[in-house]
């Protein structure tokens, strides 16, 4: 049974990632909450899940056009470097403020995306939502 839940968690975080929204945003809270994993346990996971995933839907996002290339380098090398710090910190962290920080993320991401759904797009330059 415990083999059932983890696939369907994988399905759930795979599906949200290859449509480039963010797979961790669901597949850590359903590793700790559903399958009982360590939160700093369901973080790793969902690292080395991420990297195929990741590499995946680049190729399908740059084969369909969708990968916009300039000034790509100037947001990789501080996410890296960043990723390096906070991997660092996160690990010496106690669990419970992991998951407090993770759950802030989650309840400020959703008031952003539900913000973004309720308000209209505005300007050129505005993001249109795809149904």
């Amino acid at each position: 049974m415990s083999f059932l839940i983890f696939f369907l968690c994988g399905v759930a975080g795979g599906l949200l990632g290859g449509m480039g929204m963010g797979g961790g945003t669901a597949l850590i809270p359903l590793l700790t909450v559903v399958c009982g994993v360590p939160q700093a346990a369901a973080q790793g996971v969902n690292l080395a899940a991420f990297l195929p995933m990741s590499v995946f839907a680049l190729a399908v996002h740059e084969k369909n056009g969708l990968l916009k290339k300039e000034g790509l380098l100037w947001m990789i090398a501080p996410a890296l470097l960043f990723s390096v710090l906070f991997s660092l910190l996160a690990s010496a962290l106690p669990a419970h403020a992991l998951k407090s920080g993770f759950g802030v993320f989650l309840v400020v991401l959703s008031l952003f995306e539900v913000r973004s759904a309720l308000l209209p797009a505005r300007g050129k330059n505005s993001a249109k939502k795809v149904a």
